[in-house]
């Protein structure tokens, strides 16, 4: 059963991947500079990459994957994407990650597309624990995972080779229990 439900935000729709999306995601996502210098995918240089990619992702909704485009709900422009993995299911935890084009950073979209997709996971998956991950070269995601209500578990240092750089990192995350959840929830 495929558990990627239609989401939305005042100002954001997270919905199921597409074919379709694959110019958008080229243009503002896969294909942007800034944004992969921090993600794990190589940059793509043209809409074919992107269409393998998604084609990728959707075969994987049929083994359980969740995982959301992010649009603006006023444009429908597509900003990026958000996930959380499914094979931790026997300590109901999940891995959320998130990646947004350059051009939308810095207004508050990836916060509030992270705060909303830790509600489904706690009030609509019965996971107990949501984690996510970042490298120290990239803060500002940490800063999101704080702001949606995450806190620090672990610094992992020097586990990371910028892949640009080859500088090394530390490896950080970040988690929030349902526990924790409920009581920001509740406040």
């Amino acid at each position: 059963m495929n558990k990627t439900k239609t989401l939305e935000t005042d100002r954001l729709i997270l919905r199921k991947i597409t074919i379709d999306d694959a110019e958008g995601l080229y243009k503002n996502w896969a294909s942007d500079e800034q944004t992969n210098k921090y993600i794990g995918y190589k940059l793509h240089y043209n809409v074919e990459q992107t269409k393998k990619l998604i084609y990728k992702w959707i075969s994987e909704y049929y083994s359980g994957a969740i995982r959301w485009c992010v649009e603006l709900k006023e444009t429908h422009e597509i900003i990026g994407m958000i996930h959380a993995t499914t094979n931790k299911l026997q300590d109901k935890s999940t891995q959320v990650g998130y990646s947004y084009g350059s051009k939308f950073w810095g207004n508050g979209y990836a916060t509030e597309a992270l705060e909303k997709v830790i509600a489904y996971l706690f009030e609509n998956c019965d996971f107990y624990i949501v984690e996510s991950v970042f490298y120290s070269w990239n803060e500002a995601s940490g800063r999101v995972m704080e702001k949606a209500g995450m806190r620090k578990d672990a610094e992992l240092r020097s586990r990371a080779i910028h892949q640009e750089t080859g500088e090394r990192g530390s490896i950080i995350y970040y988690s929030i229990t349902k526990d924790e959840y409920e009581k920001m929830k509740n406040k």
